[in-house]
């Protein structure tokens, strides 16, 4: 089965504030060269009905932690 790396996301300075995540999220597909996924990911979550929905929307595009560690 072919495993997708999602791209790491900063999370300091990251709060719980969904339009803040969301930005970090954005800006962090754009320096991957995914535009076209961070398009999508902004049009997914701004169709959520909950924060909890919006998280998981998140999370499939990228996983916060450090940048530059291989967990």
């Amino acid at each position: 089965m072919l495993e997708y790396k999602k791209a790491v996301a900063p999370s300091i300075g990251a709060n719980g504030n969904i339009f803040n995540l969301m930005a970090i999220a954005k800006r962090t597909l754009q320096a991957n060269g995914k535009d076209e996924q961070a398009k999508r990911m902004i049009s997914d979550v701004q169709e959520c009905k909950s924060y909890n929905e919006a998280l998981i929307i998140i999370g499939n595009y990228v996983e916060f932690g450090e940048v530059g560690s291989n967990e």
